[in-house]
């Protein structure tokens, strides 16, 4: 079996110009810092789509990223805390889309899953419906949400083995598990790397044949 195992640089060699990258995460937790921040060191690509829950705060790489200029769309729930993609937003230098928290992960699911979308009444009379089709169902109206996925998603976990499999704690499990199924090139920092069948098959959050490269950290 072919090791998964890399270093930052070479696994994020693999994000081209105008990919559409997913980085997991909830700010800092499990939030996918060193690989992140080697693509904004070593990998020039431009006109990049950003998927994430939020973009982060001025301390982490994800910051930077979107200050380079290299991001031209973001799909995300959350900007408050960088004040960058809130200017994107207002000058219309990039496209910057906002979904509910909870519509996000389910698109992301719904890629994932191979669905051709699905329905949500959540948004229905916001701005959120905004260019959306509505269907209406036992005389209740829902927007129709439509699948996303990615060339590549930057996702971290707490523990690999060989085969990629994954085991991540706690809250730091929010986006990293669904953005594993999203996209056809998955990246997994880790802070711990072991042979096959020293993780425990019931603690596996992600099996390994979603996983194709393995960053070790610390």
């Amino acid at each position: 079996m072919k090791s998964k195992l890399t270093t930052a640089q070479e696994a994020v060699s693999r994000v081209k110009e105008g990919d559409t990258v997913m980085i997991g995460g909830f700010l800092n937790g499990g939030h996918p810092e060193n690989l992140v921040k080697a693509l904004v060191e070593t990998n020039s690509a431009g006109d990049l789509a950003i998927i994430s829950n939020d973009t982060g705060s001025p301390d982490l790489s994800i910051y930077q990223l979107v200050k380079s200029g290299r991001v031209k769309r973001i799909f995300a729930s959350y900007i408050g805390l960088n004040p960058e993609t809130g200017r994107l937003l207002m000058s219309g230098e990039a496209a910057v889309q906002l979904f509910p928290q909870g519509t996000l992960a389910e698109k992301i699911r719904a890629g994932g899953a191979g669905l051709g979308g699905f329905l949500t009444p959540v948004g229905v009379g916001t701005v959120v419906e905004e260019g959306k089709k509505k269907v209406e169902i036992d005389d209740r109206e829902y927007l129709l949400e439509m699948p996303l996925r990615a060339n590549v998603a930057l996702i971290r976990a707490r523990q690999a083995d060989e085969a990629g499999n994954l085991v991540i704690n706690g809250s730091s499990r929010n986006f990293n598990i669904v953005m594993a199924s999203a996209a056809d090139y998955v990246i997994a920092e880790v802070d711990e790397y072991v042979k096959t069948g020293e993780i425990d098959p019931n603690h596996v959050n992600v099996p390994g044949i979603f996983v194709d490269a393995i960053v070790k950290v610390g």
